[in-house]
């Protein structure tokens, strides 16, 4: 987008056309100027952006955000499914559970940190 000019030569936002002396700032760079009000917008705009996204599959989100179910909750919520294999399902709950924290433990400590048993 070319950059706009006033008539005597002020520069102007390229993108709501204030001049730079109706703006408090104006940031130029290459060619183009933004004025303080549209970085404004923009940085609102991208923040509300960020916020309606789903949090990847990858793992980056942030686990100890979450709240830790209990091995209880767990083997509650097998029960809803599983008919039978009560050992099987408090094991299956304990080891979750241990997994879950161990998940949210490796996001706090990053992920750079050597861990020494």
């Amino acid at each position: 987008m070319a950059n706009r000019n006033d008539v005597d030569g002020g520069l102007r936002c390229s993108f709501c056309g204030r001049s730079q002396y109706q703006a408090n700032n104006l940031i130029q760079e290459n060619g183009v100027a933004i004025c303080d009000r549209c970085v404004r917008s923009c940085y609102a705009l991208l923040a509300k952006y960020e916020s309606t996204q789903a949090e990847p599959a990858t793992g980056t989100g942030k686990a100890a955000d979450k709240p830790l179910l209990t091995p209880q909750e767990i083997k509650a919520r097998l029960d809803d499914y599983v008919i039978g294999q009560e050992e099987a399902k408090k094991i299956l709950a304990v080891a979750v559970h241990n997994h879950y924290k161990r998940i949210a433990y490796a996001s706090s400590a990053g992920s750079d940190d050597v861990e020494i048993w």
